[in-house]
């Protein structure tokens, strides 16, 4: 079978919010290994678009070296939270162009492309159309300021950028204007017959499919493929100037990576990919980008003579403490701040213990998570090990007994793992884990009942020991085993504890006897609350702006930046401005976008990390004035404590200036 994710957008860091999907898909893939199946597993950086162009612009360099650059970091964190792909690659490939440009090509010989000529909003400045998001004005239904041009965040309806009320773009502030421009659209009507067998036939979950009802009731309109140059992406064949939408070639970069993990491995493309492959083809979605997946993507397919997937499933978003995640409050998590402070198969563990086989979102609890984790897998599964393991290491050199004295027990764990793994195949993770908890409960319970503790003083029953100690370990290996897709790596080093190499599910079969363990270290240790703490304080520093991606959910897009409320005099007046000079200036290691900054107040020094890196080398500021907020509280952040902030403006990137004082200001003086 092949298995995909969602592709994350090539302009900004891996959070949370998007490891829900990465860390379901990745058990499941392993699940299905460990039963087994040949389960490939592929996933690829979304490198094309508008957003991505901008922002590599915005930072003074060639796109190609921004999706480079990310790439890179989102392959670092996904390794970091165990997600496993056999092949990981960039829809910026040629394998992904030449799938593209296949696909077209099929859809046009076949009838299914039409041309024709709209109107669009052009920006005259920046001297490029414009996406409706990158549009901003007034909400023609509720009166809303600073909505996008397809959709109010305040009253939630959804209208054309025309609509809006006093509209400017988001990339130069001017008013667009209206141009006509030939475009490149696909029939999906064509497809409404396959369409509404396909989504029907049992592929899709029912809210899914539900959903999809509203959208044959309004009509399956055609839809736009190609945007104007300039754009980052595929230019289509015999067409100048015409780039194929992000949103055709994404999902297209499912195919260009197995195609690049076939050739490398020696497999037949068309054999997985052909109509009528028969191979198994599943998708792992955000519920907000179905649609593209189950009109768009099935109807592109068997237009041009390919397969469509087995199946789609869609899953819910993530809150953290009950609310969207914000960096204010810092629960907008990175991967990388994760990693920094937890252990990663902490979070693996809590996403399996909340995730079912539904659309609903799911909520990240901090002190549940904290609580949830030491009692299961600490204060439950490993438990089983550390209470065994020391006799068996210090009485009997942790040589194992050769019978079991409770093989029922042994195979009452063995046959629960067919409704285990009935949970996983289904995606009720949550499920599974209560049942695998359940058991590790029993597990406990018997080593209290049997009290090795207690036998241990008498010599004459050391023989009972051994084998109460066993069977513990048995139970314990068992439960490694049905957990091994949830935690890979605790997996690893409980089998290297037990000197056991099979953890696959028919490992389990095989009673542990008459080997010998190895001495036991710690496992897994308990999460502090301390840490958590200190995550979300590395939290809630500021997140660069990233441009949204138009295929991921929850995305919030680069924009001119509003007028903000207005304020009085009074409360404006308690903000102390001074004049300072720049002492000294140094990079801060392990932030790309700080510089450490010494101010000089006349007589006081402050410590500022100002985000002013991509328009400043430290040699540039030296000495310098400028302007600070002397009045701000003092924040503790991951790198140190800033005592105030230093003034810019800008749009970003190397448009970044600090602001200056006329010659004749002193380092102390107050800006009236």
């Amino acid at each position: 079978m092949l298995i995909t994710s969602a592709l994350p957008y090539a302009n900004g860091p891996i959070h949370l919010g998007h490891l829900v999907e990465y860390i379901q898909t990745d058990i499941w893939a392993r699940f299905q290994r460990a039963r087994g199946h040949e389960a490939i597993y592929v996933c690829a950086d979304d490198a094309h678009g508008t957003p991505i162009m901008l922002k590599a612009r915005a930072e003074g360099i060639e796109p190609e070296e921004l999706i480079t650059r990310v790439r890179k970091e989102h392959e670092a964190d996904f390794a970091g939270f165990l997600v496993e792909f056999n092949h990981y690659h960039s829809t910026h490939s040629e394998e992904n162009r030449y799938c593209a440009t296949r696909i077209y090509e099929g859809l046009r010989a076949a009838g299914h492309i039409a041309v024709r000529t709209i109107q669009q909003a052009y920006d005259p400045e920046a001297g490029m159309f414009l996406p409706d998001r990158f549009i901003k004005g007034t909400c023609p239904k509720c009166g809303a300021a600073d909505q996008y041009g397809d959709s109010c965040e305040a009253c939630g309806a959804t209208y054309s950028p025309t609509d809006l009320i006093d509209p400017v773009s988001a990339i130069s502030g001017a008013r667009p204007v209206a141009r006509d421009s030939e475009h490149y659209f696909f029939r999906l009507a064509d497809f409404e017959a396959f369409l509404r067998d396909w989504t029907g036939s049992g592929r899709l979950q029912s809210a899914i499919r539900n959903k999809l009802n509203e959208w044959f009731e309004a009509g399956l309109a055609d839809w736009d493929i190609s945007r104007d140059a300039p754009y980052f992406g595929f230019e289509i064949p015999d067409a100048p100037g015409k780039f194929f939408y992000v949103w055709l070639d994404a999902p297209i970069g499912y195919m260009a990576s197995f195609k690049a993990y076939a050739e490398a491995n020696g497999l037949d493309f068309d054999a997985w990919w052909g109509s009528g492959a028969e191979p198994e083809m599943y998708h792992f979605i955000g519920k907000d980008i179905a649609y593209f997946h189950t009109l768009f993507w099935p109807a592109m397919l068997q237009g041009a003579g390919f397969r469509t997937p087995t199946a789609v499933f869609c899953h819910g978003f993530l809150t953290v403490n009950g609310q969207k995640m914000s960096k204010s409050r810092g629960t907008f998590i990175r991967a990388r701040d994760f990693l920094d402070h937890l252990n990663p198969e902490a979070l693996r563990y809590y996403f399996a213990a909340k995730l079912g086989s539904g659309v609903d979102d799911i909520d990240l609890s901090l002190d549940d998570f904290v609580q949830r984790v030491n009692a299961d897998l600490v204060g439950k599964v490993v438990n089983i090990a550390s209470r065994c393991a020391g006799f068996l290491t210090k009485r009997f050199d942790g040589k194992l007994a050769d019978t079991l004295p409770r093989p029922d027990m042994h195979a009452h764990f063995v046959a629960a793992g067919d409704a285990i793994a009935a949970a996983y195949e289904n995606r009720e993770y949550s499920l599974a884990m209560r049942q695998i908890m359940a058991l590790a409960d029993q597990a406990n319970q018997y080593i209290d009942e049997a009290r090795p503790w207690v036998l241990a003083k008498d010599p004459e029953r050391s023989g009972e020991v051994q084998a109460i100690c066993t069977q513990g370990l048995d139970l314990f290996r068992i439960l490694i085993v049905y957990l091994a897709p949830v935690l890979p790596r605790l997996a690893g080093h409980a089998a290297a504890f037990l000197n056991q190499e099979d953890i696959s599910w028919d490992g389990r079969l095989q009673p542990l006897t008459g080997g010998r363990i190895n001495a036991y270290v710690p496992l897994m240790t308990r999460v502090e609350p301390a840490s958590v703490e200190a995550l979300i304080e590395a939290s809630r520093q500021d997140l660069e702006p990233t441009t949204p991606s138009p295929t991921e959910s929850n995305a919030g897009m680069p924009a001119m930046d509003p007028i903000a409320e207005t304020i009085d005099y009074e409360t404006f007046s308690r903000i102390d401005l001074r004049v300072a000079r720049i002492a000294a200036a140094e990079y801060v290691e392990g932030a790309d976008k700080l510089l450490r900054l010494t101010l000089d107040l006349g007589g006081e020094q402050r410590q500022v990390f100002a985000g002013i890196r991509s328009a400043y080398a430290p040699e540039d500021l030296a000495g310098r004035l400028t302007v600070m907020v002397a009045n701000l509280a003092p924040r503790k952040m991951r790198f140190g404590v800033s005592e105030g902030m230093v003034l810019a403006a800008g749009p970003g990137g190397q448009d970044l200036f600090i602001l200056t004082p006329d010659e004749g200001a002193q380092p102390g003086m107050r800006i009236k």
